[in-house]
């Protein structure tokens, strides 16, 4: 699964830490999730879609064969 997270991060000007403390994860969890190393729970991607004001969908780009 693709995500927009740096691009986002970028436009609201703030930092993997920033984003980080916003969504109650380490900025560990925030660098996989922009590396595709890790696929959010739905909380966390809901939490991370209030946060930029966006739906889910709009973040987080789902594939056909992503499992």
């Amino acid at each position: 699964m693709q995500n927009r997270l740096i691009e986002l991060r970028g436009v609201h000007s703030m930092t993997q830490e920033d984003l980080a403390i916003k969504a109650g994860v380490s900025r560990q969890t925030i660098i996989s999730l922009e590396k595709g190393k890790y696929n959010p729970s739905l909380q966390l991607a809901h939490k991370l879609a209030i946060i930029f004001g966006l739906n889910i969908e709009d973040i987080f780009i789902f594939e056909e064969d992503d499992d």
